[in-house]
Order: structure tokens, then sequence, then C-alpha cells
């Protein structure tokens, strides 16, 4: 079967995708997209979750 055809990302797509990968590591504050997404990811692996 034939892949569909990637569509391009928007500049905003890339600047999202690129701070979810980012942790700002030596910086003060912190990175709100990194969080969230991080902070989920904790949430969904912790096994206590019922």
């Amino acid at each position: 079967m034939n892949k569909p055809a990637k569509v391009p990302q928007t500049q905003q797509q890339r600047n999202h995708r690129a701070d979810a990968l980012n942790n700002n590591k030596g910086t003060f504050g912190t990175n709100p997209v990194n969080a969230k997404v991080h902070g989920n990811r904790g949430k969904q692996l912790n096994p206590n979750q019922y």
C-alpha cells in the first residue's frame, strides 16, 4: 500500500514539537509546554492510578 503524502508542518507546529522535547536544562524557569507533556506522561506511567 502507498503511504499518504506527508503534510508539511506549520511553523507553529514545529515550534510546539521542539518545545515539547526541550526541557531547558541549565536555565532558570520552566518550559510550560514541556511541563504539560511530561507531567501527563508521569501520571500515565504511575502504577497507582485506579
